[in-house]
């Protein structure tokens, strides 16, 4: 049993298996006729006519694998995505008739099976619309209640990680950091004291009060701890944070109440790729040279258990410290008086670093990225090997076949995406298309059985040699 085999690989390898065979054969029976013959000086007449059939066989196999392999192994592997894309993305099938004519009757019933789907995805997606609506509307009132509370208020779970805050928490939280779902309240306050705090409130049941300092213990903070009851976690009010925001001014909430379950401290690898935390990020910059050119921009976007977070984002013009060649800003139109006062590369690398702290970070073409961010580590004092790293060019070619095309563009068509114009060859316009694919990737990789973190890796392992040809 060979493991891992593919559909085409498994075709090539049996045209493979028929050609050893045939001109095992073919050898065999020479042979068996020449000792046979007892016939002197026929010999040479034998290996030519032994010759001329292993290279005849041979070429007809080639072209039959060929032709296989064009005309019904890569069609069928193609419909076999589109079918995937289409279960696990809801965008419609594409498949050209003309490319799968050798499937027969296949193909169409591929796409009968994709309208049956889609009439009945329909009906479903009315009621999710009116589900949707209804939680919209008891989103709306609680943010009501939470606006005639005149502080700011986040819900963490008990392993410390940020389940829900309010646009006022997220002012406060930002004098520290960058606000965060899933981040830890350790990344912002010093841990003694939360720790301190909650083992109080864990012993009493009862609310309890505090002073936290930022870890770098130049802002404090007086809070409270209250028990959310029979739910893990609890309460973190900001009692007299900095934060001043009207009362009438729109506090929009960030949560997901689905982190209140989560396990802390799980290892990547092992993690399922549902539960994981990613941050999405890309660059500008000045050329195509990492080793000698800089960044000008970097734009980054959370996702967390498989959704984009509104409002979590990094947008950050870098001044490069040397000229930006025109050529480049006729792709990204970021001119030199645009970065004139923006921070150094150290500060906005520690900036994205914080961003992306307890996250994989994504890149479309990653290599080209991190070598930019790697080669001024130093600068920034960050280890950028620490993180773990996932490529959506990889990904693609796990999905789709190594053979398709993997540009972003080619991907967000594939998938539905959409990319304004004046987005596209943006920092922060590409990374949102890129995590908008991300999305629609992670249940098609989990459906292929690729279900942690760790499966997906060694998959992406044997795609490696697209980057390499990329880069």
């Amino acid at each position: 049993m060979i493991p891992d085999l593919t559909f085409r690989k498994g075709i090539l390898l049996f045209f493979a298996l028929l050609a050893a065979g045939g001109l095992g054969i073919t050898g065999f029976s020479l042979f068996f006729a020449y000792s046979r013959a007892e016939v002197p000086g026929i010999y040479d007449a034998f290996v030519l006519g032994g010759m001329l059939i292993a290279f005849g066989l041979l070429a007809m196999i080639a072209g039959a694998w060929l032709f296989f392999d064009e005309k019904i192994a890569r069609p069928a592997e193609r419909l076999a995505a589109e079918m995937r894309t289409h279960a696990h993305s809801g965008v419609g099938m594409k498949m050209d008739p003309k490319a799968a004519r050798f499937l027969g009757d296949l193909a169409p019933a591929a796409a009968g099976l994709s309208g049956q789907l889609t009439e009945s995805a329909v009906g479903t997606a009315a009621a999710v619309a009116a589900e949707t609506e209804r939680l919209a509307e008891e989103k709306k009132r609680l943010t009501r209640l939470l606006t005639e509370i005149p502080m700011a208020i986040a819900l963490v779970n008990p392993a410390h990680q940020i389940v829900l805050y309010d646009g006022q928490a997220a002012t406060v939280l930002a004098q520290v950091g960058h606000p965060r779902l899933n981040a830890s309240l350790f990344d912002y306050f010093q841990p003694d004291a939360v720790t301190e705090a909650y083992a109080r409130l864990v012993e009493t049941g009862k609310e309890v009060s505090a002073h936290l300092d930022s870890f770098d213990g130049a802002i404090g903070f007086s809070v409270r701890m209250k028990p959310l009851g029979d739910a893990p976690g609890y309460m973190l009010i900001f009692e007299d944070s900095e934060a001043h925001i009207s009362p009438q001014a729109e506090r929009p909430l960030t949560y997901d109440f689905d982190l209140l379950e989560v396990p802390a401290d799980a290892a990547f690898e092992t993690t399922e790729i549902s539960d994981l935390v990613f941050v999405v990020f890309d660059t500008e910059t000045t050329g195509l040279l990492p080793h000698k050119d800089e960044i000008v921009q970097i734009g980054a976007v959370r996702v967390v258990r498989g959704r984009i977070v509104e409002g979590e984002n990094m947008d950050v013009l870098v001044d490069p410290g040397v000229p930006i060649p025109r050529s480049s800003t006729r792709v990204h139109g970021i001119t030199n008086e645009m970065v004139k006062g923006a921070p150094g590369i150290a500060q906005a690398g520690r900036k994205l670093h914080h961003f992306s702290r307890d996250a994989v970070i994504v890149a479309h073409n990653a290599p080209f990225d991190m070598a930019f961010l790697r080669r001024h580590s130093d600068k920034m004092d960050v280890d950028w090997n620490s993180h773990a790293i996932l490529d959506t060019v990889l990904v693609s070619a796990v999905l789709f076949g190594a053979g398709e095309t993997h540009t972003l563009d080619a991907l967000c068509d594939r998938l539905g995406v959409v990319i304004p114009k004046e987005l596209r060859h943006t920092a922060l316009g590409d990374a949102r298309a890129t995590a908008e694919v991300l999305v629609r990737m992670l249940p098609m990789l989990q459906a292929r059985g690729f279900r942690t973190f760790g499966d997906v890796i060694a998959e992406t392992r044997k795609h490696g040699r697209l980057l390499e040809d990329l880069n």
